[in-house]
């Protein structure tokens, strides 16, 4: 039998995890692609450049709000649409799978999901700051 006293670990377990991956993905956007490439990217496939500046920042601000833990439910509930603007804007004209070339749309959607899932686990042990439902 599960022992249910563990279930928010998993909670802490994801957004540790996935605050280390958005963390990661918005330091590439800056250090390697640059702000200015980024942006340049957008504008490629039909988006305002803009755009790529606030994903970068919703990347690194969200990554490290989850790893913190710092309102960890709403910054993932946040970070929804971003991924899903991934999927089915930059990624859904290269297929479902994520090995295809410029990689499908399996991998953001399934992130959406998994950030979802946080948003309603709710943050879990060691966060930082937690805002409670009422």
């Amino acid at each position: 039998m599960i022992d249910l006293k563990l279930a928010p670990y998993a909670a802490l377990l994801l957004r540790v995890t996935t605050g280390a991956l958005f963390l990661y993905h918005g330091l590439v956007k800056l250090f390697v692609f640059t702000p200015a490439g980024t942006a340049g990217y957008f504008e490629s496939i039909g988006l305002p450049g803009a755009l790529g500046y606030l994903t970068m920042l919703a990347e690194i601000g969200g990554g490290l709000a989850l790893i913190l833990g710092i309102a960890a439910r709403y910054v993932s509930a946040a970070l929804v649409p971003v991924l899903l603007g991934a999927a089915f804007v930059a990624h859904f004209g290269n297929g479902f799978g994520w090995s295809n070339p410029g990689g499908g749309w399996e991998y953001p959607a399934m992130w959406a999901l998994v950030q979802a899932a946080l948003a309603l686990l709710g943050d879990g042990p060691y966060a930082l700051y937690q805002l409670r439902r009422r």
